[in-house]
């Protein structure tokens, strides 16, 4: 949804505490019966599936002998090819056949970061704003493109050790220079640049319309503008959940986006400098369609896409996922999903962020969304098991 920057709802705003890990990340995957998980029999695999067929458009593109995913975790090319074409040939609105199909054709594995199963899964959303396209007394705040200047580098492309790192910044005097902060662009570094995408009224908004990283903009008269992620300042993310826990403005336990939001607005006085403390700055594009993009490149479904770290899990793969549920009613959430997205906080082998859909009921999940629990990657048995 927001390509390589797009931070977990929650996560990206607490991140109160970072204990350093004892070892490297490192996928671990054991066999298990797929039929067998717990919830599997439940869930209707049927509504998962248009999720697939979107990741398939893409499988199927690649060469029959081209590794999916890291190290080649999702098999090759041409593994995909039968179940994609399989899937496509389903009844729509039989879960039955669904499930069928799946266990027929994947593999189930506990997905663990060495030998440790235990996930943990945020929540995202598209946040839905009312805007313009020419500011007025209203609308004050400008939503920015990409700037002409801003050059952005993966600097995997030089070193292999670097793979999923990225870098951002202008050239100045011959040399790469850091960007303008996000306190310099509201300030009016790029004013006057003709950059400006929309213009919405209130800065909290923009503020975690970046952290969702995309969204729509209603213009009125019907009209909506959808932004996706385009770009990014360079600049680290500083979580301002754990400065207002520093604070003691929130406590602890208690940081949610709906709690820094309920501060920001009550604190106006102190609401931009807190805001400014955070320098980093997303710039966006306008998207056509009828949804969000993930950094896979296919339409996100609601609570049926899931954001991963690449680096360990391949992007198309179905995964289940045994979860607590952000509604806070001590169920369970467990259901077959796609992994569709990445994002800049979405790191190590069994990290998640889930996307609920669009508007303010998915964002109420989305920012209570801080969930323990299982993930199992499905993977074609056409694989040969490592």
């Amino acid at each position: 949804m927001t390509g390589w920057l797009r931070l977990g709802a929650v996560m990206a705003l607490v991140a109160c505490t970072a204990t350093p890990p004892s070892q490297p990340d490192k996928l671990t995957l054991e066999p298990v019966d797929l039929a067998s998980l717990p919830g599997w029999a439940e869930d209707d695999q049927g509504a998962a599936l248009g999720a697939m067929l979107r990741s398939c458009e893409r499988l199927v593109r690649r060469q029959p002998d081209q590794p999916i995913g890291p190290s080649g975790l999702g098999g090759q090319g041409r593994d995909w090819r039968e179940p994609c074409q399989a899937a496509a040939g389903l009844p729509k609105d039989d879960a039955a056949a669904a499930r069928r199909f799946f266990e027929r054709g994947f593999q189930a594995f506990r997905a663990a970061n060495n030998g440790k199963p235990g996930a943990f899964v945020t929540g995202y959303y598209e946040p839905e704003l009312a805007g313009a396209r020419a500011p007025s007394p209203r609308f004050t705040v400008p939503l920015y493109r990409v700037p002409d200047d801003l050059i952005q580098a993966d600097l995997g492309e030089w070193r292999e050790g670097w793979r999923g790192e990225r870098i951002a910044g202008r050239i100045a005097e011959g040399r790469l220079r850091p960007y303008h902060t996000r306190h310099d662009i509201e300030k009016g570094a790029l004013a006057g640049r003709n950059l400006e995408l929309a213009w919405v009224e209130d800065p909290i908004d923009a503020f975690f319309l970046a952290i969702q990283g995309s969204g729509r903009i209603d213009l009125g008269d019907g009209k909506r503008l959808r932004l996706g992620f385009a770009g990014q300042n360079g600049h680290r993310y500083v979580a301002i959940g754990r400065a207002l826990v520093e604070r003691g403005a929130i406590p602890r336990g208690e940081v949610t986006m709906q709690t820094i939001r309920a501060w920001l607005s009550a604190n106006p006085a102190e609401a931009a400098s807190v805001m400014d403390l955070n320098p980093s700055y997303v710039f966006y594009r306008a998207l056509a369609g009828d949804g969000p993009l993930g950094a896979e490149g296919a339409v996100l479904t609601p609570s049926r896409s899931l954001a991963v770290d690449p680096a360990f899990l391949p992007l198309g793969v179905p995964v289940f996922i045994d979860l607590e549920h952000p509604d806070t009613t001590g169920g369970r959430l467990r259901r077959l999903v796609v992994a569709q997205d990445t994002g800049g906080a979405i790191k190590g082998p069994v990290r998640g962020d889930l996307f609920w859909g669009t508007g303010a009921a998915a964002g109420e999940l989305a920012g209570r969304m801080q969930a323990q629990g299982i993930f199992y990657i499905l993977l074609p048995r056409s694989i040969p098991a490592s």
